[in-house]
């Protein structure tokens, strides 16, 4: 069977007319929403939302790669790439690779508008693969003569999953790509709605796969930078942390869409994921907004071991310490003795700061804020 840049029609992509017209309504919808939350949002936490949610991204693309971050470098490190005043924790051990990716999404958040263009991509290709030295092409377009495949490396069962077009295609390849990418942009002619542009871009990039390594980072990027470029606001989605946790699912899109033209399968899930990328977008914005209300509530209430536990458990976000906060973890987090923990911990629930769920050992606290 033949590849989908191999068949007659490619890269004329076919779907249903309308067929996003809700899920397109339901994504801009929710954008404003989320943007009419941030005006209740103090100045000093829009920051911190920024890298929360540059920081999911950053976790969440780099983990569909197998690769697993160390979560305080990449936070210290968008915190430099903004201009922020950053406190590398000394368990942090600042690497390329979160360097690297913290890098470009700095670079995505800060210039979601910017034109997309060889020069922008290959600056990106540079920021994810500058420590690699296995590499013959880095900051261009791939050059070897071999075919690119995707192959499974499981011995006795090594299958081509999907070859791409051969490198001597790429810069024409990629060149229609922008091409279309800058016509379908929100102002333009053949402006395409913000899901369905982005949907199109990254499978259009993938089926190009036109750098060495590195080709789903930078896919997903684009897939990001359309989504902003639709809001008029930066990113505030977070896409690759929902396609993270539907890795299976992504990948199994991905590969039925390597030999196919008709996309409304493709179009109909990777909406779904963006919806949902969006909803915990907001639900983030709420949390913060209700996180910064709490700690107005108990300053000057606190003793600096309960503030700097409740900071730690607010850190995890809307879902908190998975199975609740318990007294070991207060211990761990600020080394108090167990009649200190406990009468902490004691003390934060009489101040309506966290409820407790469970007896002795089996005990766990839970935030108490607005809307959970």
């Amino acid at each position: 069977m033949p590849w989908t840049w191999q068949l007659k029609d490619w890269p004329n992509f076919r779907w249903r007319n309308g067929l996003l017209e809700q899920e397109e309504r339901r994504f801009a919808e929710g954008v404003s929403v989320t943007i009419g939350s941030l005006r209740h949002l103090p100045a000093s936490e829009r920051d911190n939302l920024a890298i929360a949610l540059l920081e999911r991204d950053a976790l969440g693309t780099s983990a569909i790669e197998g690769e697993l971050l160390d979560r305080d470098s990449v936070q210290s490190s968008l915190r430099k790439h903004l201009g922020l005043a950053e406190a590398l924790p000394p368990s942090a051990r600042r690497s390329p690779r979160e360097y690297g990716v913290a890098e470009l999404m700095a670079d995505l958040y800060q210039a979601p508008g910017a034109a997309l263009t060889p020069e922008r991509l290959f600056t990106w290709h540079r920021m994810l693969m500058h420590d690699r030295r296995d590499l013959a092409t880095v900051e261009q377009y791939r050059q070897h003569a071999a075919p690119m495949q995707i192959v499974s490396c499981q011995i006795g069962d090594e299958r081509v999953h999907y070859e791409a077009p051969p490198s001597a295609r790429v810069p024409a390849e990629m060149a229609a790509l922008l091409d279309w990418f800058a016509r379908t942009a929100p102002g333009q002619p053949d402006a395409l709605p913000a899901i369905t542009r982005a949907a199109i871009a990254h499978l259009w990039f993938e089926c190009i796969h036109p750098f060495e390594d590195g080709n789903g980072r930078i896919g997903r990027a684009i897939a990001e930078m359309a989504l902003a470029q639709a809001t008029g606001t930066p990113s505030f989605t977070g896409m690759s942390a929902v396609l993270n946790r539907q890795r299976k699912s992504y990948y199994e899109q991905l590969r039925r869409h390597s030999v196919r033209l008709d996309i409304d399968a493709w179009l109909q899930w990777f909406a779904q994921q963006a919806l949902q990328a969006q909803a915990e977008a907001d639900e983030l914005v709420r949390f913060l907004i209700d996180k910064a209300a709490l700690m107005t509530r108990l300053s000057g209430q606190l003793n600096p071991r309960q503030e700097k536990a409740l900071l730690r458990l607010l850190r995890e976000g809307p879902q908190g310490f998975a199975g609740g906060l318990s007294a070991g973890n207060y211990a761990r987090i600020t080394g108090a003795p167990p009649a200190t923990v406990t009468r902490d911990l004691a003390d934060l629930v009489n101040k309506g700061a966290l409820r407790r769920t469970g007896e002795r050992k089996g005990a766990r606290y839970w935030l108490v804020i607005a809307g959970k």
